[in-house]
C-alpha cells in the first residue's frame, strides 16, 4: 500500500502540471427524446442487419493450383452458336482465354486400405522357417497415421464424440472401427503429443506476457478444472483437480517471468502486482452487479461505468499506434486513474457492507488495473484467453468431462496443440500426423513452435 500511495502521489503531481495540456472533452450532443408511439420491437431492433454489410469487400471463391485438380474437361464448341460454321478444336491466338470452373466431390471410397502380406520362408540348409517383418510404424495398429491424426481432429478441433467418430468413418470414410479402436487411438495420440505439450509450456513461462483463465472439467463425475495460459502464438492447457496457487505455480513455474493478464481470482495473488494486469471485462461486470444492487450502490456502480467507458473509448484510440501514442494514452488517462480512486474510496465508506468490501478488495489492487498503460503488449481485457477456453467449453457439453486422469491429459495435449497451431496459422492435420508417426517410428517428435 506504501508504494501505491507513493506511485499516486507522483501522478497527482504529474496531473497537476500538465492538466493544461489535456484537451477539454466536449459536451455530449443531448440525446434525442423517444416517440410516444415507439413500440418494443423498434426499440430493440439491432442497428445492423446480420450478414454482409453494403460496400464490404467480396470473399471471392479461390481456384485451387492445377497440380491439385485430378481431373481435367476441356469443353470446346463445335458449331458457331450464331451462323452453325464449323469451329476449329485448335486455339486460335486471337481466342480468349478459357474460362476455370472447379467442383469439388467426395469419391466413393476415401480411405486408401494397404494389405501387407508377411510371407514366411523355410531355410534349406538348416529348415528352419523365418517370416518377414511388418514396418514399424503400422505394427501396433490398423489405422494409419493420418487417418489416426484425422480422428484426434475430429475430437479435439470438431467435437465429436467416439460414437460420432465412428460412425463418420464407416458411413463417410468406408472404413469400419470400433470403439475401443478410437479410445485406443486417443490414448496413443496423447502420448504422442506429449512432447509437443511439454514445449508449450516452456514457452509461456518464459512469455513477456500471458493470458490465464479457468473453466469448470469433469473426471468421472468429479469436479476438476481446465486451465489456459496463452500467449499471442502459444495456448497451453491443464486440467487439474485444483483451482489455487499451486496450478499456477505449475503453469508458470515458481519464478513468475513477465505480466500475467487475469481476473481476480484469489490464486492469483501471489503474483506481484507490478506483473499483473487485472481483466477490466471482468470489473465491468462487478460494477454492472453494483448497478443491479440499487440506492446508493447504483449510484456508485453507474459511476464507475462511466469511467470504464473512457478508459476503453482512450485504449481504441491510442492502441497500436507506437510508442509516442502510448506516451498520449498514459497522459489522458491519469483522470481516470484518480476517478476511480475516488469513487473506491467513497465506496470504502459506505454503510452497505457489500458496497464496502468490494471497494476495499479492488482498492487493494487498483494499480494492476493499469499496467496495460505502462508495457506494450499487454492488453486491458483477457479476452483472448476466454476465446481459446470456449471451444473447450462446447467440447465439455457434449462429453460431459473425461472418466479417467490419461482422459484427461489427452484432452489437455490436444486442444494445446491445437489451438497453438491455429494461433500460427499451421495445418492442424499435417502436425498430428507426422507426431504420430514419430510416436510409432521411434524418431524425435516434430517442434511445435514455428522456427524461422
Amino acid at each position: 500500500m506504501a508504494e501505491q500511495a507513493a506511485e499516486l502521489a507522483a501522478l497527482r503531481t504529474r496531473l497537476d502540471a500538465l492538466t493544461k495540456q489535456l484537451p477539454k472533452r466536449p459536451p455530449e450532443p443531448p440525446k434525442p427524446a423517444a416517440a410516444a408511439d415507439t413500440t418494443a420491437s423498434q426499440a430493440t431492433t439491432p442497428k445492423r442487419k446480420p450478414g454482409g454489410q453494403p460496400g464490404h469487400p467480396p470473399h471471392l471463391k479461390r481456384l485451387l493450383p492445377r497440380e491439385r485438380v485430378q481431373h481435367f474437361v476441356s469443353l470446346v464448341p463445335k458449331t458457331c452458336r450464331h451462323c452453325q460454321h464449323e469451329l476449329s478444336q485448335e486455339a486460335h491466338p486471337k481466342d480468349p482465354a478459357p474460362t476455370r470452373h472447379q467442383v469439388a466431390d467426395l469419391p466413393p471410397q476415401l480411405v486408401e486400405i494397404t494389405e501387407y502380406e508377411v510371407h514366411a520362408r523355410t531355410c534349406r540348409q538348416c529348415g528352419r522357417v523365418t517370416k518377414g517383418e511388418l514396418p514399424a510404424a503400422v505394427q501396433r495398429s490398423s489405422v494409419g497415421v493420418r487417418l489416426a491424426a484425422f480422428f484426434a481432429y475430429l475430437v479435439g478441433r470438431q467435437h465429436l464424440s467416439k460414437r460420432g467418430v465412428e460412425e463418420l468413418s464407416e458411413e463417410v470414410l468406408g472404413a469400419s472401427i470400433s470403439l475401443g479402436t478410437v479410445s485406443n487411438l486417443e490414448q496413443e495420440m496423447s502420448v504422442a503429443l506429449a512432447a509437443a505439450h511439454a514445449e508449450a509450456m516452456q514457452a509461456v513461462r518464459a512469455a513477456p506476457v500471458k493470458h490465464l483463465d479457468e473453466t469448470g472439467w469433469s473426471q468421472a463425475g468429479c469436479k476438476r478444472w481446465l486451465w489456459v495460459a496463452a500467449t499471442a502464438q502459444v495456448a497451453v492447457f491443464l486440467i487439474h483437480q485444483l483451482r489455487n496457487a499451486a496450478v499456477l505455480q505449475r503453469l508458470l513455474g515458481t519464478k513468475m517471468i513477465g505480466i500475467v493478464v487475469s481476473d481476480r481470482l484469489h490464486a492469483y495473488e501471489q503474483v506481484p502486482l507490478k506483473q499483473r494486469q487485472l481483466c477490466w471485462a471482468h470489473v465491468k461486470r462487478n460494477f454492472e452487479k453494483l448497478v443491479a444492487w440499487g440506492g446508493k450502490a447504483q449510484v456508485l456502480g453507474e459511476a464507475l461505468l462511466q469511467i470504464e467507458k473512457r478508459v476503453f473509448e482512450l485504449w481504441h484510440l491510442y492502441r497500436g499506434g507506437g510508442q509516442e501514442a502510448r506516451k498520449k494514452l498514459a497522459l489522458h488517462i491519469l483522470p481516470c486513474r484518480f476517478d476511480l480512486e475516488r469513487a473506491l474510496a467513497r465506496g470504502r465508506r459506505s454503510k452497505d457492507r457489500r458496497v464496502r468490501g468490494f471497494c476495499t478488495r479492488l482498492g487493494a489492487v487498483q494499480a494492476a488495473l493499469w499496467t496495460f498503460v505502462k508495457f506494450p503488449g499487454v492488453e486491458p481485457t483477457n479476452n483472448h484467453a476466454e476465446r481459446l477456453q470456449r471451444p473447450a467449453v462446447i467440447w465439455r457439453k457434449n462429453c460431459y468431462g473425461c472418466s479417467s486422469a490419461a482422459g484427461c491429459d489427452f484432452v489437455a495435449r490436444l486442444l494445446t496443440v491445437v489451438h497453438t497451431l491455429r494461433l500460427q496459422k499451421r495445418p492442424v492435420l499435417d502436425f498430428l500426423a507426422k507426431a504420430m508417426h514419430a510416436h510409432r517410428s521411434h524418431q524425435t517428435p516434430p517442434p511445435l513452435l514455428a522456427t524461422a
